[in-house]
């Protein structure tokens, strides 16, 4: 059964899952799983592709305990208001950053850059889908919701794409706050309050962030010197970058424990926490040896991906692992 701590938190969240991964069964309705809507394009526009990490902690918050099981019609709205919300800050992005993706071979085949799209049109298009989102979460959810996505919206694309990405290389880590803001307005969707354990889920969400983007980077490092934006490898290099990922790392593992003791956790939660954290360690150490002794930055695409691939799959399941422990 689940512990006092669990047990004590009203209808809270334990358990953050992917909603645009197939491990996103951490959302329930009754005894069986929602499908996840889908995040790769949705149902809109290729200018509105939605950011994995932006969507799937909503179900993370959705349910704790021994509290009844969200509704289905709670966990529909939250889904998508939520991916609805993340959906309008990804096309923002793609019309601020529009000349940028000019450059750059991996979003030169963007709508916007391609004119496929105009802005005036795009503009429209994702203000519209923040006025949705924001109006069925506070219509169907809760005030408090809809505000958190809302903000995690407006950070995104001020904070971050128009100030922070082109002019420093702390972009992704302050930036990345805005894509940690769905496991907080996943459990207030249930509670409408915030307490200690979601925001140690933001935390976790927050260090994964450099580990899982700067990953990325070191594979398209090209690409982001010829957009000019001062990514972590164009400023710093590649050994540098894998001395960072390894830090962050290391952090985020020490959090997801302390999330465990915090939540009251138990032993289910707890050793897939530490094998994933193993694994994720495992990969960033095998990718920072393989840039000590690197003299072509190609070498170490191979294992900086690996490191990507695994990031995406380890924040799902170690949500999902949170979740489950509540049946165990």
């Amino acid at each position: 059964p689940p512990s006092a701590a669990l047990a004590s938190a009203p209808r809270a969240a334990k358990c953050s899952a992917t909603a645009t991964w197939p491990n996103c069964t951490a959302m329930w309705s009754g005894r069986k799983p929602l499908p996840a809507p889908s995040g790769r394009w949705a149902s809109a526009p290729r200018a509105a592709k939605c950011s994995a990490t932006a969507t799937w902690p909503h179900p993370a918050a959705l349910w704790s305990g021994r509290a009844p099981l969200p509704s289905a019609g709670l966990v529909f709205v939250t889904l998508v208001g939520g991916t609805l919300g993340a959906c309008s800050a990804n096309a923002f992005n793609s019309i601020i950053e529009r000349e940028a993706d000019k450059l750059m071979a991996r979003t030169r085949r963007r709508p916007m850059p391609n004119h496929r799209i105009e802005p005036r049109a795009a503009i429209v298009f994702s203000a519209l889908l923040q006025v949705i989102s924001f109006g069925m979460l506070w219509t169907w959810a809760n005030l408090l919701t809809a505000l958190l996505v809302l903000a995690a919206n407006v950070f995104y694309v001020l904070v971050y794409t128009a100030y922070l990405k082109p002019r420093t290389v702390q972009n992704i880590v302050i930036g990345g706050a805005a894509g940690c803001v769905p496991v907080l307005a996943g459990w207030s969707a249930v509670t409408n309050d915030l307490s200690l354990v979601p925001w140690l889920m933001f935390a976790i969400v927050f260090l994964w962030t450099p580990p899982h983007f700067w990953a990325l980077a070191l594979r398209y490092k090209e690409d982001y010197a010829a957009a000019s934006f001062p990514m972590l490898p164009v400023v710093a290099g590649t050994l540098e970058t894998t001395r960072q990922i390894v830090g962050y790392t290391f952090i985020m593992v020490g959090f997801s424990l302390a999330l465990g003791l915090v939540a009251g956790a138990g032993p289910l939660y707890m050793v897939i926490a530490m094998l994933l954290g193993i694994r994720f360690a495992q990969l960033t150490l095998r990718l920072h040896r393989v840039g000590l002794r690197a003299e072509e930055d190609e070498e170490v695409h191979g294992p900086a991906m690996a490191v990507f691939r695994f990031s995406i799959a380890y924040l799902g399941l170690l949500f999902f692992a949170l979740a489950a422990d509540v049946f165990v």
